[in-house]
């Protein structure tokens, strides 16, 4: 079940990554998120649930968040909500991130290289959303978008297959591969900054919510 939840993640994480660099509607990944969010939250109490049988909490902790996250994008997205309030609280999951990061770091070090490389996509939607920083909104936008499938969709799949790997070769490969994918979004948010969307199009995404918002 945390697999599919993860497939799911892949979905809105590259959406919203198009979206923030006004390649999509803000619209349509506000819709996706919500219902995105919806499923992951009802599938997280289901996990929670079947905590007495198999030590489930943190996957349902980690399910909740992004689960959480997502609705809560879709809600003040759609509703033309500031985005301050889902700002502060990305920034507040960014750091229960870093903690899950070093909770999985002795069982599941592929995990735990994931979790930093979703604390730092928090980090970059709090700094944008909280602390007004839209000038990330470009490198934001690509990082989303290429750390969708390697963080995801790939490992959502290998999860589903019984073929998850432990080993501490590949989770140093996979942490050299994001390293490179945020560079490369650095890049590319230099040599392509962020468009926006005309009107009526403003309301938005997770983290490209109406710059007038941000004042």
């Amino acid at each position: 079940m945390p697999h599919v939840c993860l497939l799911l993640s892949g979905a809105a994480l590259l959406v919203n990554g198009l979206a923030t660099l006004g390649h999509l509607p803000r619209r349509d990944a506000a819709v996706l998120s919500l219902l995105v969010g919806t499923v992951q939250l009802v599938l997280g109490v289901v996990v929670l649930s079947l905590d007495g049988a198999g030590g489930t909490t943190p996957a349902a902790a980690g399910i909740l968040l992004f689960g959480l996250t997502y609705a809560y994008v879709g809600l003040a997205t759609l509703l033309d909500l500031g985005p301050k309030g889902v700002g502060w609280f990305c920034g507040m999951v960014a750091f229960v991130a870093v903690l899950l990061a070093f909770f999985w770091l002795p069982a599941d070090l592929l995990l735990a290289v994931l979790w930093l490389a979703w604390a730092v996509l928090w980090g970059l939607m709090f700094a944008s959303l909280a602390l007004g920083r839209s000038r990330l909104d470009p490198f934001m936008g690509w990082a989303l978008v290429l750390a969708s499938q390697v963080t995801a969709t790939v490992p959502a799949f290998l999860g589903i297959a019984g073929l998850w790997p432990y080993s501490a070769q590949v989770a140093a490969a996979a942490a050299g591969l994001l390293g490179l994918l945020f560079l490369a979004a650095g890049v590319l948010a230099r040599r392509r900054p962020a468009r926006e969307l005309p009107e009526p199009d403003k309301p938005g995404t997770l983290a490209a919510l109406p710059r007038e918002a941000r004042r």
